[in-house]
């Protein structure tokens, strides 16, 4: 037999042995239960099932929300045959933990991963959709379109900017955008859109409610880390930042409608107040 031929026939007998992929669950905790094998908390199971276009997830550290966001994220890719889901943090190392467990997840469920994915923070699925994750600068996120799902980790410490430059991809496509973080300050688009924002779909889960983590723990971390640190880190508590001199409340309470701007005008700022 030609050599062609032959390896012709090889691929169309180790093709034969594979085994078929299984279709991919319409019920997101049914795919959990498969792709990550653990235990949900409640919070977990009822944001899975929704189907809210905007969610905000302000959970303490180890709540288990990029592992429920990465659940979300894989779902959508193979559920819907050419999605394009993106990835965004302030950082390529923090773009990079939750490509990872995405990337983890997939190859668990049987499907080779392309060598060169994790250089790339991106891959192609099966069914042609694609996950791209990106450092969270403006500049490099213009030129995507098309979004079926945006997400935002570390959502409090992004710049302003980004939120701004991202939120047009979903206007053709529809797509759904998740922002998840712990508070940084009374400050950004995180704390002012968790406190005032329009049309989104909020879940706030404390360390204390968590029942994986003791509480012997927890009072270590409180004396470690001193009241700001911890109240943000495990209470999800937005607090004001350490070097303002005025409180967030009392400045609130200073601004006025009646008070023309000495510059530009309270239309221009997103959130409604003066700039």
């Amino acid at each position: 037999m030609p050599t062609a031929e032959r390896l012709r026939a090889e691929i169309a007998a180790l093709k034969a042995r594979r085994p078929a992929r299984r279709s991919v669950s319409a019920d997101r905790l049914a795919f959990a239960r498969e792709a990550a094998d653990f235990t949900l908390d409640a919070w977990q199971g009822e944001m899975l099932r929704s189907e809210a276009p905007r969610i905000l997830l302000n959970i303490h550290r180890q709540g288990g929300k990029s592992t429920t966001t990465a659940i979300l994220a894989l779902h959508k890719a193979l559920a819907d045959p050419g999605s394009l889901v993106l990835l965004l943090a302030p950082s390529e190392r923090q773009s990079k933990e939750l490509f990872t467990k995405i990337a983890a997840m997939y190859r668990g469920l049987g499907h080779p991963l392309p060598a060169d994915s994790h250089r790339k923070l991106g891959m192609e699925l099966a069914g042609g959709s694609r996950i791209e994750a990106l450092p969270g600068k403006e500049r490099t996120v213009r030129g995507f379109s098309g979004v079926d799902l945006l997400v935002v980790d570390e959502a409090a410490r992004v710049e302003d900017e980004l939120y701004f430059a991202v939120r047009p991809m979903l206007a053709v496509s529809g797509g759904r955008l998740l922002m998840l973080s712990t508070p940084f300050g009374k400050r950004g688009v995180f704390f002012e859109e968790f406190t005032q924002g329009v049309g989104w779909e909020r879940y706030e889960v404390s360390a204390t409610d968590c029942p994986r983590i003791p509480e012997e723990f927890l009072e270590e971390e409180r004396r470690s880390l001193g009241a700001w640190w911890y109240e943000q880190e495990y209470l999800c508590r937005f607090k004001d930042t350490v070097d303002s001199v005025f409180s967030h409340e009392d400045v609130s309470a200073a601004m006025s409608g009646e008070v023309t701007p000495l510059f530009g005008s309270a239309e221009q700022s997103p959130f409604g107040g003066a700039p």
